[in-house]
């Protein structure tokens, strides 16, 4: 089994990979869901031993990007490539809720001949049989979801009929609350690939919060133990 973990901080980074991650998404923002990391954090991505993914989202909210946001994309896609990284994790929507096929085009093109995963823009579908199979067209390696749920293991009937429809020709990656109490259940699946933040909470100090550095009930920081307990908790 593959274990993706997701981090947003420098520290982050050092605790999944010493925790064994098998895979790095870099993000900003993680409190967000995840946004573009820095170009500097892309460099210490490429640095740190394992394969790493780079999320491609100039901003939090919905997946219906402009004109001008979908250049940033472009852009930020291409600083992964320069950066040396194994990947880019994308998605773009219609205002409908559909995947935007013309945008994710351009993407998986700029990509090229990089990783791409489809990000949880795939859970807002109207049809997932449907962008499911747009994933595979265009040579989409992945699609990370929670199976429409806001937990994974809650989402588990929908993730199995995306598997069956899959039938090998892309992955089904399960991620959101993904831990060492539920791995279990949804490696059960069959998925050979499972998406973690091992996040542990991390409250702000003093002034940080009061003058607005900080959210108040602070952040959540990756710890290399829940990683391991991850690991642990699965099957060899």
């Amino acid at each position: 089994m593959l274990i993706e973990v997701c981090v947003d901080t420098a520290a982050g980074l050092q605790a999944a990979i010493a925790g064994g991650a098998d895979r790095i998404e870099l993000c900003s923002a993680l409190a967000m869901g995840g946004v573009t990391p820095s170009a500097g954090f892309m460099a210490m991505g490429a640095r740190c031993g394992a394969p790493v993914m780079a999320m491609i989202r100039p901003r939090a909210g919905d997946f219906v990007f402009s004109t001008d946001e979908v250049q940033m994309m472009l852009q930020d896609i291409a600083q992964a490539k320069a950066a040396g990284l194994a990947g880019v994790v994308i998605g773009a929507s219609k205002p409908d809720g559909r995947l935007c096929a013309d945008t994710m085009a351009r993407l998986v093109q700029a990509a090229g001949p990089m990783d791409i995963t489809l990000h949880r823009a795939f859970d807002l579908v109207p049809d997932r049989a449907e962008a499911l199979e747009l994933a595979v067209s265009l040579g989409t390696r992945r699609i990370l979801t929670s199976g429409r749920a806001l937990r994974a293991v809650d989402g588990l009937d929908v993730l199995r009929a995306d598997i069956a429809q899959a039938a090998g020709r892309i992955a089904i990656m399960p991620g959101a609350g993904v831990n060492a109490a539920n791995a279990v259940q949804i490696a059960a699946l069959g998925v050979r690939e499972i998406h973690a933040s091992c996040g542990a909470a991390s409250p702000a100090q003093g002034d940080v919060a009061r003058l607005g550095f900080a959210a108040p009930e602070g952040l959540r920081e990756t710890s290399a133990d829940l990683v391991r307990a991850l690991r642990a908790s699965l099957p060899d």
